[in-house]
C-alpha cells in the first residue's frame, strides 16, 4: 500500500476540539511537516488547545475565517500548502435548530470557498474533508450491521443537512476538477479540551458543580463514543494511507445509551442517580441511534485503543483539574444551550435556571465529591485548587506555603530543578496541580553583587530555568504565576524622581546597571511569547517578619549609612495573598506588583523609630558614596500600580500598608 507523505498541511478549525488533538499529534510526531492552522477562534475554540504545539518550529497559527476567499488563497500560495485537513464547522445540533443559517454559512459556504481555492491554485495533493456519522440519519434499532461508506445519506437535522451538503460539494469537485478528496464520517468524540455544550463534558461540569444532569427525552437514545487520541490517530492513518476518492468511517461498534453515560459519570463522582438525573424536553428531532461499520478503516491498520472506562476517567480528571478552562459556560450547561456567542444574543447567568431542575434547592447547591471509582456518597472531595510551588527555600516560596496552609489550599513544592525539563514534567504528573507558582531564582548571596561574579549560574536559573518552566506549563495547559522584579527601571527624564509618573507595564526596561537586572529584563521580554504566564514585578519586598535578613526594612536598619531616595515597594503580607487570588482569576501578562505610591528610606526609618525603637539613629549618604561600597548599581524607580489597583480596589498605598501590616503588628514603642 502506497503511503502519502505531505509537506505543508493546512488544518482548518484547529483550535477546536478534535482538530487540536490532530494538529498537536502531527506537530509532535512529524517535525519535518509544516503545520499551518487556520481558525477564527469561535466560542467553542481556544488557542489553549494548541499550547503543546505553539513552541514548535514546524507550527504556525493564523487567525481567520475559511469564508474569506482572499485569505484562503493567500495561505495556500504563500505557505505552499499541498494538503488540507478541513475540520472547521459548526457542530452542535441544539444550536442548529435555533441558528441554522450560521451552519449553512460555515459548513457549506466555508467548504465551498476552500474547494474553489484548491481548484484555482492547482497545488493540492490531498483534501481531507471531515464529516459526521449523522449524515446517514437514524439507524434502525434492530440493525446488526452499521452504515457503511456507500450507505444512503438521510440527514434529519439542520446540522447534519449542512454536513451532507458540504460532502456533495467535495464529491463534485473531486469528480469535476479531479481534486484529490477523501471524506471521513465519525462517531461522537470525547476527551480533554472539549467545549461543554457536548454531552460528556457538560455532565462532568454539572456534576462538579452539584447541579442536576438534564437528559433529553427518556435517555434511551444510543450513541457510540471514541476517545480523542484514538480519533487523532485515525486521522493520522487516513492522511498517510487513505485512498483518494474514498470515504472512511471512524467509529466503534460499542454503543451506549445517553442514560448509561449519565449513570457512569454519576458512579465515578459517587452520586445518587435518583437525585441527580433529570429528564427534560427532547430535541425537535432526536435520532434514536447512529451505528457505523468501521471495517474499512481497520483494514488500513487503525483500531480503537482506549476502553470507555479509562477514557472517561481521563476526561473527568482533566476537567476537575481544569475547572475554569472555558471561563463562564453556564449557558452551555443548559438542557438546550443558547448560542451565546452569536451576535445579538444577550449574555446571561443561567445557573439558577439549571438549579431549578433539582427537586430541592439543597440538592442543587450541595458540594459534590469528585472522581471516585466507586459509588460512595462519603467519597473525599477533590479540592478546586492545588498549587505546585517552586522556591521552597526562598523567602517568597516559603511564605506562599504558609498562606496556602492558612487558606486550606493543597500545595506541594517542586522537587525538580528548573533547568531539568524531565524533572519538571515528573513534578506536574505527580502533583497534578491546577496552577504553578515560580518563586525560584537567583537574587544574590547576600545581595545582587554576587550575580556579577556568577553570571552563568544567574543565567541558568533566572533565564533558562524560568523559560523552561513556562514552556512545560504551557505544554500542560497550566497557568504559571512568575514572581519577577521591578528592579529593571531607573528614574529618567520621562519618569523623574518625585514626579508621581511611574513606569507602566508596557514600558521598556531602562536599567542595566546590574547583571541580575539584565537577566530579569531579558526573561521578562521572552516570557511575552507565553500567554500562560502571569509576571508579577516585585519591588524591594517587605514583610512583617523583621527578623528576616532579606526584608528591606531589616537590611536598612542594620546599615551604618543609607541613601535617601523614594521607591516603589511590595508589602508581601498584603500582596502575596493577592497573587493567589490572581491565579484563581486567571490573570495573565505583566503586572507591576507593588503598593501604590512611593516611600523613601528615611520615611521608613522614621516609622521604624516611631514603632520599633525610639532610640534608633541613622546617617545618610549619597548615591555616589554608595557606589564606592557596592559592586553593581542599584535600581531606584517609581512603578505605576494603577492596573493592579483597578483589579483589586482594596489595595492599600505603600505607607498605609507599611503601618497596617508591618509596623503596627510589631509595635514596641507605646502609642502616645
Amino acid at each position: 500500500m502506497a503511503t502519502y507523505e505531505p509537506k505543508n498541511i493546512l488544518i482548518t478549525g484547529a483550535a477546536g476540539f478534535i482538530a487540536s488533538h490532530v494538529a498537536n499529534r502531527l506537530v509532535r510526531n512529524y517535525p519535518h511537516y509544516k503545520i499551518v492552522v487556520l481558525d477564527k477562534l469561535d466560542y467553542c475554540s481556544s488557542l489553549k488547545n494548541l499550547n503543546p504545539s505553539r513552541p514548535s518550529p514546524n507550527f504556525k497559527f493564523v487567525k481567520g475565517d475559511i469564508a474569506s476567499a482572499d485569505l484562503v488563497n493567500y495561505l495556500l500560495i504563500t505557505e505552499s500548502i499541498d494538503t488540507i485537513m478541513h475540520f472547521a464547522a459548526q457542530t452542535h445540533v441544539d444550536n442548529s435548530f435555533g441558528n441554522s443559517f450560521e451552519f449553512t454559512k460555515n459548513n457549506i459556504y466555508g467548504t465551498h470557498v476552500l474547494l474553489e481555492a484548491c481548484k484555482v491554485t492547482g497545488q493540492i495533493r490531498r483534501f481531507i474533508h471531515v464529516s459526521t456519522d449523522e449524515v446517514y440519519g437514524e439507524t434502525d434499532e434492530d440493525a446488526v450491521v452499521g452504515n457503511h461508506e456507500a450507505s444512503q445519506l438521510l440527514p434529519t437535522n439542520p446540522y447534519s443537512a449542512t454536513k451532507a451538503g458540504a460532502e456533495m460539494l467535495v464529491m463534485a469537485y473531486g469528480r469535476s476538477y479531479g481534486l484529490p478528496v477523501i471524506t471521513t464520517r465519525g462517531n461522537n468524540v470525547y476527551g480533554p479540551n472539549q467545549f461543554p455544550e457536548k454531552l460528556i463534558p457538560k455532565f462532568i461540569l454539572l456534576a462538579m458543580r452539584g447541579l442536576p444532569l438534564p437528559i433529553h427525552g427518556d435517555g434511551s437514545n444510543v450513541r457510540s463514543y471514541l476517545y480523542c487520541e484514538d480519533v487523532a490517530e485515525a486521522f493520522e492513518v487516513v492522511l498517510h494511507k487513505g485512498e483518494v476518492g474514498h470515504v472512511y468511517n471512524i467509529g466503534t461498534v460499542k454503543e451506549r445509551r445517553v442514560i448509561d453515560v449519565a449513570n457512569d459519570i454519576c458512579r465515578l463522582f459517587g452520586l445518587d442517580t435518583e437525585k441527580v438525573i433529570r429528564f427534560v424536553e427532547n430535541r425537535p428531532f432526536n435520532d434514536q441511534r447512529y451505528f457505523l461499520d468501521d471495517q474499512k478503516l481497520k483494514r488500513l491498520g487503525w483500531a480503537e485503543r482506549t476502553p470507555w472506562e479509562e477514557g472517561l476517567k481521563k476526561t473527568i480528571e482533566w476537567y476537575t483539574t481544569n475547572p475554569d478552562y472555558w471561563g463562564d459556560v453556564t449557558g452551555a450547561l443548559l438542557p438546550h444551550p443558547r448560542m451565546l456567542m452569536t451576535p445579538g444574543v444577550e449574555r446571561h447567568d443561567w445557573t439558577e435556571e439549571i438549579k431549578s431542575l433539582a427537586s430541592s434547592p439543597a440538592e442543587a447547591s450541595k458540594t459534590v465529591p469528585v472522581t471516585s471509582t466507586e459509588t460512595n456518597t462519603d467519597a473525599p472531595q477533590k479540592p478546586l485548587y492545588k498549587f505546585l510551588i517552586y522556591g521552597r527555600t526562598g523567602w517568597i516560596g516559603g511564605l506562599l506555603g504558609k498562606i496556602c496552609d492558612k487558606q486550606g489550599i493543597p500545595y506541594e513544592y517542586g522537587k525538580g530543578r528548573l533547568e531539568e525539563r524531565s524533572l519538571l514534567l515528573d513534578d506536574i504528573r505527580n502533583v497534578k496541580p491546577t496552577h504553578v507558582f515560580n518563586a525560584a531564582g537567583v537574587t544574590g548571596r547576600p545581595n545582587v553583587d554576587w550575580c556579577e561574579t556568577h553570571k552563568q549560574d544567574t543565567i541558568r536559573t533566572n533565564v533558562v530555568g524560568t523559560l523552561n518552566l513556562a514552556d512545560v506549563c504551557r505544554e500542560q495547559g497550566l497557568l504559571m504565576i512568575n514572581y519577577a522584579t521591578g528592579c529593571i527601571f531607573e528614574y529618567d527624564a520621562k519618569h523623574p524622581e518625585g514626579s508621581g509618573i511611574g513606569f507602566k507595564e508596557e514600558d521598556t526596561p531602562n536599567f542595566t546597571g546590574s547583571f541580575y537586572s539584565k537577566t530579569k529584563a531579558m526573561v521578562e521580554e521572552l516570557l511575552k511569547e507565553y500567554d500562560n504566564v502571569c509576571t508579577l514585578r516585585v519591588r524591594m519586598p517587605i514583610s512583617s517578619d523583621l527578623s528576616n535578613p532579606r526584608n528591606f526594612i531589616t537590611k536598612i536598619a542594620r546599615y551604618d549609612k543609607v541613601v535617601n531616595i523614594p521607591n516603589s515597594m511590595t508589602i508581601l503580607d498584603e500582596l502575596l495573598p493577592i497573587s493567589i487570588e490572581m491565579a484563581k482569576r486567571d490573570c495573565r501578562g505583566i503586572w507591576n506588583f507593588t503598593n501604590p505610591g512611593v516611600v523613601s528610606h528615611n520615611e521608613i526609618l522614621e516609622m521604624y523609630k516611631k514603632y520599633i525603637n525610639s532610640d534608633f539613629k541613622w546617617t545618610n549618604f549619597t548615591l555616589e558614596e554608595q557606589a564606592k561600597v557596592i559592586v553593581a548599581p542599584r535600581s531606584n524607580n517609581e512603578m505605576d500600580a494603577s492596573k493592579l489597583k483597578a483589579e483589586f480596589p482594596e489595595l492599600l498605598s505603600i505607607k498605609d500598608s507599611l503601618i497596617k501590616y508591618v509596623f503596627e503588628p510589631n509595635r514596641k514603642v507605646p502609642a502616645n
